[in-house]
């Protein structure tokens, strides 16, 4: 299994484990609780990036913020399991960018989803992200997803 922060093949890898904070009274995990592996996993593809987006916030730069997400879930993750939330770029936009993300319990798929991040200033409204992170950004997104 890949280390936390491993890039390849274009892929985020970002493993975790299920606690018992992350169920419902069953054991099972809440539906909630992909969302917030979802964004560890994507916080520390941007940290593994050189992206640091506190720093951009305290500056008065922006932020990104989640302006869209469909996610499906698969097959219930239960307490301990561990899990590995893979993260690839698909598209790559002036003020945005796309990202799937897909959980593994081992080879098996648990849940997918599709969460699209504006860049945005502190009063709210669309920016370009900043041109070094958008260059990291198309450093791993994906041959077959790069704009032509």
């Amino acid at each position: 299994m890949p280390h936390e922060g491993e890039f390849r093949d274009h892929h985020h890898y970002f493993a975790c484990r299920v606690y018992y904070e992350d169920t419902d009274f069953s054991g099972i995990v809440y539906h909630a609780s992909y969302l917030k592996f979802m964004e560890r996993a994507r916080s520390d593809m941007l940290h593994q990036l050189g992206m640091d987006q506190r720093a951009a916030f305290e500056a008065n730069d922006g932020a990104y913020a989640v302006v869209d997400l469909h996610i499906k879930y698969i097959a219930p993750a239960k307490f301990q399991d561990n899990l590995l939330v893979i993260s690839s770029v698909t598209k790559l936009r002036k003020a945005s960018v796309e990202i799937e993300q897909i959980i593994m319990r081992g080879d098996e798929k648990i849940a997918s989803a599709s969460v699209q991040a504006a860049f945005l200033t502190p009063a709210g409204r669309p920016r370009r992200q900043p041109e070094a992170w958008t260059e990291a950004f198309a450093a791993v997104i994906a041959d077959d997803n790069k704009p032509k």
